[in-house]
């Protein structure tokens, strides 16, 4: 059934707003995939502050195109769902994986992340990056590093003065 250009327009509007606010974008083919599936996936996906929706391939071609996107044109194609990566790609692109696993009717066909466009084993290797949090203590944790062995090596001559000086008044006190 058609759509009238009014809700046209009001699609490819809330498309841009989704295309603007993610960090990345994953594109999914459904063929054959039923409603409750998709609708485990769409959950998932919110869970990791994302989004999940079926979308109309020539509107998200247009909405991509005028965002600057560039990425192959057979992955508009079909039947297509869009995960949209609000707050963190990475955790996005594992919900998806995770969603999808075991399922044949739900595919990867590729993504988009930063303008450029990622293919599906791409997806999957973001997929596999520890998420955002522990990204971010795995780098606090290694600019500490050098920091905490300066402190160390600066400190230990005066520990060391100090042991010998107790050291001494230990023995004055005994003899």
């Amino acid at each position: 059934m058609a759509i009238s250009k009014q809700r046209k327009e009001e699609v490819q509007a809330q498309y841009a707003d989704w295309v603007k606010r993610s960090e990345a974008v994953i594109l999914v083919e459904y063929s054959g995939s039923k409603m409750k599936v998709l609708d485990g996936i769409r959950a998932k996906i919110r869970e990791s502050g994302g989004e999940f929706h079926v979308v109309k391939n020539t509107l998200a071609r247009r909405v991509l195109a005028d965002n600057g996107m560039e990425f192959p044109k057979d992955y508009l194609v079909k039947s297509t769902a869009i995960s949209f990566a609000f707050k963190d790609p990475a955790a996005t692109a594992k919900a998806l994986t995770e969603a999808t696993k075991g399922n044949e009717f739900v595919k990867v066909k590729g993504g988009l992340m930063g303008g450029r466009s990622l293919s599906p084993a791409q997806v999957k290797s973001l997929s596999e990056m520890p998420p955002l949090p522990v990204m971010r203590a795995t780098l606090l944790g290694v600019l500490q590093a050098p920091a905490g062995k300066l402190v160390r090596t600066l400190a230990e001559p005066a520990r060391g003065l100090a042991a010998v000086i107790k050291a001494r008044t230990e023995a004055q006190a005994s003899a």
